[in-house]
């Protein structure tokens, strides 16, 4: 099953203080922007996101469909076929895709500890 780009999605109090902080570890902007409340930034091939007043906690979050530039893979698992997967595997999902739909759709879980999972189907 491939899940797509990996990067930890935290939930932050003070996006700017977060970014100055972020960007003193050697992060550099990405995506996203400051008036829509979130960043993406990458060190490397490590990417983290930053979002304020989006979401409570912070989330593990795969993207099918690309790679750790934000570009197109050509060969992907979509998310329905990775929903599917995992329910016939006994996964419980909080959220689950619309399987009669395509392109863009996202779907979540946790981990036995609780631990927020994000997949997120961009295209």
């Amino acid at each position: 099953m491939k899940l797509g780009a990996f990067s930890i999605s935290l939930s932050v109090k003070d996006l700017q203080k977060s970014k100055d902080f972020y960007e003193k570890l050697g992060f550099t902007t990405m995506g996203g922007g400051m008036e829509q409340n979130y960043l993406i930034m990458k060190n490397g091939s490590t990417l983290i996101g930053l979002f304020q007043a989006m979401f409570d906690g912070n989330m593990l979050t795969f993207n099918p469909g690309w790679d750790e530039n934000a570009q197109n893979l050509d060969a992907f698992d979509d998310v329905r076929s990775i929903q599917k997967h995992l329910k016939e595997n006994g996964i419980e999902l909080d959220k689950e895709a619309d399987e009669n739909t395509s392109g863009p759709e996202h779907i979540y879980l946790k981990d036995p500890d609780g631990n927020m999972i994000l997949i997120d189907q961009h295209r």
